[in-house]
This record gives structure tokens, sequence and C-alpha cells, in this order.
């Protein structure tokens, strides 16, 4: 596996449940809500969770980013749609968003990498 890519998911597994052993009813919800939204439903997961890479890139979040093409990659998003979608959110989010695309192709290649 790669180092990036197995000290992500442990950093974001460890933090999790550290957050979530305080017991904050809100924020529980919250998680829930967030895990509820990308299950199939009139949408596909897949369709989902690129909509979700999207507004992360938009948003600018690294860690966001990572995780939904962690789940793109698991539901099989190939690298020519994975251009699409950063062609997307380079188009709503303008030149900022170059950074993060730089970063998440970077990490793309590494989830290709690791099979």
């Amino acid at each position: 596996m790669n180092n990036k890519i197995e000290e992500f998911r442990e950093y974001r597994a460890k933090m999790n449940r550290r957050i979530l052993e305080q017991d904050n009813l809100v924020i529980k919800r919250l998680f829930n809500l967030d895990t509820n939204t990308y299950t199939d439903g009139a949408l596909p997961s897949q369709t989902k969770e690129m909509l979700g890479l999207v507004a992360s890139m938009v948003l600018r979040c690294d860690d966001c980013i990572k995780y939904h093409l962690e789940k793109c990659y698991e539901q099989g998003v190939t690298t020519p749609q994975m251009m699409e979608i950063f062609a997307v959110a380079n188009i709503v989010g303008g030149t900022i968003v170059i950074p993060h695309t730089r970063r998440a192709m970077e990490y793309w290649d590494e989830l290709q990498g690791a099979e």
C-alpha cells in the first residue's frame, strides 16, 4: 500500500473515532447524514461521489478531495472520467482550483499504482 494513502486513511479513521467518541449528538447526526447522502438513490452512488469531488475541489478541501477520489476509484471511475470531473471543477471554480487539481491528479495516480 502506498504510504501517503495509508497515512491519509489512518489519520482520518483515528480522528473520526476521536471526534465520535465525544458522543456529541449533532456531530454524530452530521456524520450519519454525510454517509447516507452518498448511497444509491435517484442518483447512483458513483454519480454522487463524482459530484462530491467537484464540490470539494471548488471548495478547495484537500482532505475531502482525497476522500472522494478514493470513493470514485472504489466505484470504478476511469481516468478519462476523472479528467472530465477535474475539467468541470476547474470551470466552476476557476484557476484557483488548479493547485488542487495537481494534488488530486497525484493522489489519483497513487491510487492507480496501489493495486
